[in-house]
């Protein structure tokens, strides 16, 4: 396997990318339309962290860490590294060594589509990591890979210099394209979740504030007293 580095793609506007550390990944994949989520198989070792920062895109082949060797020079100050192989891997690709010297660098995170260990070295450091496995398992240094190109990682294209945002609820790409407009998106749906909180807490009904009494009428949902109901159960 051959491959490419990329040396100094275009990256979202750090101004974008902060405006999006405001909000919540869920929030977020709202404000795109339900888009942009990776699955839920990419998990938090920590928990109570968020995280956002504009993408390094590493492809390496399984089981071998040689080109996140390579993306480490690549990296920068608020960049997020998002790994993934050409097929599934739960090797330990990652660990406490490789997040030193990130976090030296003034990076931000990890996600990645492979395992990671050193888990409990990686919280108390405070380098927060978002992946598909926790595995003891090593890995070789011996096939070339690609950074900074186009990769897939849970079916969502990350490309560098996009922004990812992370957190207890999983991961969320906005394309650099969209960054700007996702934050303002993001910015008026927080405006009417927090309306909608203030009803709750008031004791308001989502089926009235929804209008979804409506709804139930329409799919032939009724209410019926529990006698009643029960005694058609005898019958």
């Amino acid at each position: 396997m051959s491959g490419v580095i990329v040396t100094d793609p275009p990256k979202a506007a750090s101004e974008d990318v902060e405006a999006l550390a405001r909000y919540g990944v869920a929030t977020i994949g709202e404000a795109m339309g339900r888009t942009g989520l990776l699955g839920p198989g990419i998990r938090p070792v920590q928990q109570g962290v968020r995280v956002a920062g504009t993408a390094v895109t590493v492809l390496s082949w399984p089981g071998d860490n040689l080109m996140i060797h390579a993306a480490v020079e690549q990296c920068g100050e608020g960049d997020i590294l998002v790994v993934t192989t050409t097929s599934p891997s739960t090797d330990g690709m990652f660990g406490e060594l490789f997040a030193t010297a990130l976090q030296r660098r003034g990076v931000r995170g990890l996600v990645i589509d492979a395992g990671v260990r050193d888990t409990q070295e990686l919280r108390e450091m405070g380098f927060a990591v978002w992946s598909r496995a926790v595995s003891a398992q090593g890995t070789v240094k011996a096939t070339g890979g690609s950074v900074n190109v186009p990769v897939v990682v849970d079916g969502q294209v990350v490309h560098p210099g996009d922004v990812i945002v992370a957190d207890d609820d999983g991961v969320v790409v906005v394309p650099r394209a969209r960054a700007r407009r996702t934050a303002e998106a993001s910015e008026a749906r927080e405006r009417k979740e927090a309306a909608a909180r203030a009803a709750f807490a008031e004791g308001r009904l989502g089926l009235d504030r929804y209008g979804l009494r409506e709804k139930l009428r329409q799919l032939g949902v009724t209410y019926q007293p529990y006698e009643e109901y029960a005694a058609g159960e005898r019958t």
